[in-house]
Parts: structure tokens; sequence; C-alpha cells
């Protein structure tokens, strides 16, 4: 049986990487998805179709702009119109930065803190009535290793990464006692194009080979030396939304090959 059979997902930056595979996983345990992002028209009506198809649910599409509040709250609305309700949000949507702190512009740190942190106090905002008329519902906000850890350049993407870990907390204790969750799920290294594009980026400076700097990468942080995958976050978000998890809230789960046990 389906275990999110009549649960319906919002689940933002899902057109690709992390979010398509969470999206993907929650559809296939019976969840309805909103889904949401940017790419070409022709691929996400694909994505669409397939998820419906595949998996017997209903799919829609929100292109909000996750810097713009309105929007987020029109998907939300969107959502509810469609599916009667929003007993998900997976909080996905991001960007990333690097540079030097004193080099950073002003605008891409706004940028990343916008897309990163503040969309998802707006989803949560606007989704949390729903799920305290239901008694039910589960957030999960996606940070990453760098929610409890540092590195240099990143300054941004630490500061909203560690905002979202805390911001998981702070909605954790004030829903305790109303049968909603909020977790967040925090992803080491992970091949999706975000990350493709930060290996293309140091092959370019160092003058190796993409395949060697993938190497080199995934070995800097990670002690298994391989990468997540969207597939085993997606499963990870399903536990987190199944009855076996009503007990677990307000607390970062590291997917991470080892990362924060150095």
């Amino acid at each position: 049986m389906s275990i999110l059979k009549g649960k319906a997902a919002v689940v933002t930056g899902s057109t690709s990487g992390i979010g398509k595979g969470i999206a993907e996983q929650l559809a296939a345990e019976g969840a309805d998805i909103m889904l949401n992002g940017f790419g070409d028209q022709k691929e996400i009506r694909q994505l669409e179709e397939d998820l419906a198809r595949q998996y017997g649910v209903r799919v829609a599409y929100s292109d909000a702009d996750m810097t713009k509040p309105d929007e987020i709250v029109a998907m939300i609305k969107k959502a509810e119109s469609i599916f009667g309700a929003v007993d998900i949000v997976v909080n996905n949507a991001g960007i990333q930065h690097v540079c030097p702190i004193d080099e950073f512009p002003a605008d891409r740190w706004d940028a990343v803190i916008a897309i990163n942190l503040t969309s998802a106090f707006h989803t949560i905002k606007a989704a949390l009535p729903m799920m305290k008329q239901k008694g039910w519902g589960r957030i999960i906000n996606v940070a990453s290793a760098h929610g409890l850890s540092a590195s240099a350049n990143k300054s941004a993407y630490v500061a909203a990464k560690h905002g979202i870990v805390g911001l998981t907390k702070a909605v954790a204790l004030e829903v305790a006692t109303q049968g909603i969750t909020s977790n967040a799920i925090c992803p080491g290294w992970v091949l999706t194009d975000l990350v493709r594009g930060q290996i293309e980026a140091r092959a370019k400076s160092s003058g190796r080979s993409f395949e060697e700097e993938k190497k080199l990468l995934v070995a800097e942080k990670t002690p298994t030396q391989d990468f997540s995958t969207p597939e085993q976050i997606g499963k990870l978000a399903v536990f987190l939304c199944s009855d076996a998890a009503s007990q677990m809230t307000g607390a970062p789960f590291s997917v991470d090959g080892g990362w924060m046990a150095q």
C-alpha cells in the first residue's frame, strides 16, 4: 500500500537534481505533487506526464520565482485549489555562489539568502494553516552539510543553510503538539547540475580533467569517497513523512558519506 496516498506535496526546485529525486519518491508512495522550478518547458511537461502515468498521482507545476513572496503564496494556493490541501512541503530550491567574502557581490548574497532561506519561510507560513486544520503535516527543509559545518568562499550558502537548520528547529517547537513535524535533510556531495558546475570551474582553474576534479572534490570531505544520490535523499524524505517518523522532529539528518563524523 502506498503510504502517502491521499497526501499532497509541494516540492520547490523539483524540475531537476535533488528536488526531482524527492518528488519522484513521494509520487512513488502515492502523493500528489506540485512541481516547481526552472527549465525547458517541454521537459517539465514530460516530467509531469511521466510521474502521473508511472505512479497514478496528480501532478501540477508552478513556475513561481522563489525570490518573490507573492508568487510563493500563489503556488501554495494553486496546490490547494488543485489537490484540496497541502500536506507536505519540501523546501529544496537553492543556488550557489563561490567567492571570498571581501569580493562577494552583494546581489549574489541577496539572491542566495532569498532562494535558499527566505523562500522556505514563505512556503511554511503559507502552508501551515492547512496543516494545522487537518492536524497533520510534514515540513522537510533540504539544508546541506554546510548547514552543520562551513567551507571557505561559501559565506552566503553556509549562512543560508545554517539558517535553514535553525528555522527547522523553531518551526518544530511551534507545531510540536499539532501532528506536524519539521525536519532538515543535510546532504553532502550529490552530483547535481549545481555541483557539476563547481567541478567544471575547479577543472578550468586547475587544468585537470572533470573526472580528476570530481574524485578530488568528493575525497576532500567524504570518508566513503562517493556521492549521495537524489534517490537516496528522496527515500529519506518519504520516511520522514511516514508514521514511523512521527516522533522525529526538529532534527537535521545527514546524508553525507560520513562528512559530519570527522
